[in-house]
């Protein structure tokens, strides 16, 4: 893999065969590119990078999300960051709340927010 478009599906076996941090160098590149600011560029290519990860490998959850939001009128690249500012939170609660009881899945959390996330949502959010 030598690029990344975001508004367009890579091919599953081929991303996740390519090493971690040459997809997060590939997003990172990508958004450098187009000129898109924010604060951490690592960081939001990281969470991209996760986003793609679960698309790749199929997570029904992101990716009935993902069509949800397409279907909603978001671009594809923009579905993949309003999953990931999801996941974002998500993970910021876990750090926050420390370890949970034993057994509690603690991503059945971060399912209930993205069902429960729309493209109006994020929109008024960003």
């Amino acid at each position: 893999m030598t690029t990344y478009r975001p508004d367009h599906t890579p091919d599953a076996d081929e991303w996740l065969g390519t090493d971690e941090a040459l997809r997060i160098e590939l997003v990172r590149s990508f958004h450098q590119r187009a000129h898109v600011r924010m604060p951490n560029p690592r960081v939001h290519a990281t969470f991209h990078v996760i986003v793609e990860n679960q698309l790749a490998m199929a997570e029904p959850t992101v990716v009935s999300t993902l069509k949800r939001l397409q279907d909603e009128g978001l671009s594809r690249h923009d579905a993949v960051h309003a999953i990931g500012s999801v996941l974002a939170e998500h993970i910021y609660e876990l750090l926050k709340a420390g370890p949970g009881p034993t057994g509690v899945d603690p991503n059945a959390l971060y399912g209930q927010a993205l069902k429960k996330l729309s493209a109006a949502a994020w929109r008024n959010a960003g």
